[in-house]
């Protein structure tokens, strides 16, 4: 039996041995894959943003920056309020001599429903 016992014990101290390189291994290859990860979600950022550069300047070539367009609403906006200006300034006599006459030219009449 003596025999046996220093057998067995090499054998549990080999089996000890295999389970801390295995539990060492699993953590190596943990850390790898947690790497690969963080390295992958970068490059997908740098790609992402990229793209997003590029989209933009797309924009601003298609389509003109906000400013452009804000430059170009309030020019808008400036010359149609001119215009109606102008039209105002040319009708406003006639409209005014309209409206003294319907005010002034009064002519009664008797209502329709009134019965004699």
């Amino acid at each position: 039996m003596a025999a046996q016992t220093p057998g067995i014990q090499q054998l549990l101290q080999a089996e000890k041995k295999a389970a801390e390189r295995v539990a060492d291994s699993r953590k190596r290859k943990n850390k790898r894959l947690k790497q690969a990860k963080e390295e992958a979600q970068e490059e997908i950022e740098k790609y992402r943003r990229q793209r997003e550069e590029k989209f933009q300047e797309t924009q601003a070539n298609y389509l003109g920056t906000k400013g452009d367009q804000a430059k170009e609403v309030e020019e808008q906006t400036r010359r149609k309020i001119s215009e109606m200006e102008m039209r105002v300034a040319k009708n406003k006599e006639q409209v005014l001599a309209q409206l003294f006459d319907l005010i002034f030219d009064i002519k009664p009449e008797l209502h329709q429903n009134v019965r004699l």
